[in-house]
């Protein structure tokens, strides 16, 4: 029997077997003998029985307990990040078998772990190679377009083409430096280095950073919030972060719409509110909305490349914050940032 594979398994079935022939032998014998309190005897040894029954039963439980004890420990400190975790299974037996088959599927984790990380590694090398590669002639196309636009002044053909060629090179720019961006978060070889930042103040540098485009496009920005709450991130990188949301509202509002940036503190959070009343993102997509290079069908916005969203959720995730997006066609879209108080942290 598979069940007797077990050494300790084999022992206790061995010891509970040797009580009970004990039992019946010293009870045959009593029998034979015809003694007196004959009765009285045999339940005595009946007892002594069942009580060496029950330590042998307790102490091979408590073994076992302890086994079970050590493994879910061992499974619990992989959990927690320690990869060189593994159950002894050293001996035979179901139980031995399932640590076996437990450490079989760590071995094959930390194998799909490893090749994750080599191609994450590999697509940010690569990724890096290409931006560096496109520098060099994009700077030198800047350059001829700068020369040409200086040359066509009389030309307003010329002119035309050479500013949509400066848009576009924009474009590209702002693409490569996303893709690089993405890559390395990807890659984890960014270090979001976090301080105590005031939230209004980090607002009022994103407003004034939209100033031009909103003057020019006749649209408002209205900033709302207590001036004294403040959140433990990486400036930089959460201005990004939420001046890629702003972008994404300016892109899809028209003249005379509103951008609204509400900041508020709950019990255990800070809560950032971007809000806008422009055409609002259709149902169907408003679940991809954070899908890298995802274009939507009935999208009129032709100039973005779909990467704004997704390094924002990127970067809003690697400060252990949440944000989502609730959107109506023709009324406006509210994405909601939520990252946890100082306190907290």
């Amino acid at each position: 029997m598979k069940i007797l594979a077990n050494k300790k398994i084999k022992s206790l079935f061995c010891r509970i077997l040797m009580c009970i022939s004990m039992f019946a032998v010293i009870a045959v014998v009593l029998m034979n003998l015809a003694a007196q309190n004959t009765a009285n005897y045999i339940f005595s040894c009946s007892l002594c029985m069942a009580v060496a029954i029950l330590i042998f039963c307790y102490g091979y439980f408590k073994e076992q307990h302890m086994i079970i004890e050590t493994a879910a420990a061992q499974i619990t400190d992989y959990i927690a990040g320690n990869q060189d975790a593994r159950i002894q299974c050293d001996e035979e037996g179901e139980l031995y078998r399932l640590f076996h088959e437990v450490n079989s599927l760590v071995s094959i984790l930390n194998a799909h772990a490893e090749n994750e990380l080599r191609a994450k590694e590999f697509l940010k090398n690569t990724i890096t190679d290409i931006s560096h590669q496109l520098k060099t002639p994009l700077a030198a196309l800047n350059i001829y377009n700068g020369i040409l636009q200086g040359e066509a002044e009389k030309s307003p053909t010329i002119q035309e083409f050479t500013d949509l060629s400066e848009q576009e090179l924009e474009r590209i720019e702002t693409l490569v430096q996303n893709l690089l961006k993405i890559a390395k978060l990807d890659a984890g070889t960014i270090v979001i280095e976090k301080s105590k930042e005031n939230v209004s103040e980090m607002m009022g540098s994103i407003e004034r950073h939209f100033a031009f485009r909103a003057t020019q496009e006749e649209k408002k920005m209205v900033l709302s919030g207590d001036e004294d709450i403040y959140l433990l991130c990486d400036r930089n990188w959460l201005i990004e972060a939420i001046s890629n949301i702003v972008k994404n509202a300016f892109d899809h509002t028209k003249k005379g719409n509103e951008i609204h940036i509400e900041w508020k503190q709950f019990a255990s959070v800070v809560q950032v509110i971007i809000k806008d009343n422009g055409s609002g993102i259709h149902p169907e997509d408003l679940y991809h909305v954070f899908k890298r290079f995802y274009r939507s069908r009935f999208s009129k916005d032709t100039q973005g490349v779909g990467l704004g969203l997704p390094l924002a959720k990127a970067i809003i995730e690697a400060h252990n914050g949440t944000i989502e997006v609730d959107s109506e066609l023709g009324i406006g879209t509210t994405f909601t940032i939520n990252c946890l108080i100082p306190t907290k942290l």
